[in-house]
């Protein structure tokens, strides 16, 4: 097996990005650092799967994850669409 260095998110990784996008570094519940989180994963997964095309396990949970980040990015823009708003700008999700 080939060892990445940048393969798992550390906790201090996700802390920074509670810290960022959430309300707080201990944040993890808000949704607004769900998401980033979830964009965090969704981009390294998508590295991965440009050099292992055939990693079909890692192209389902990148499956997967993409469907919760959107059922997310739904709800925050039904509750708030201002914070919606700037979140996908942020994150860099919307082309």
């Amino acid at each position: 097996f080939k060892q990445e260095e940048n393969m798992t998110l550390t906790s201090e990784k996700k802390q920074a990005i509670f810290e960022q996008y959430g309300k707080g570094k201990m944040d993890s519940g808000s949704t607004e650092g769900q998401i980033a989180l979830f964009t965090e994963r969704i981009n390294h997964l998508t590295d991965h799967l440009k050099s292992n095309q055939k990693d079909f396990a890692t192209e389902k949970a990148l499956v997967t994850l993409v469907g919760k980040r959107r059922r997310l990015l739904d709800y925050l823009k039904n509750k708030d669409i201002v914070k919606y708003r700037e979140l996908i700008k942020e994150l860099g999700i919307r082309k």
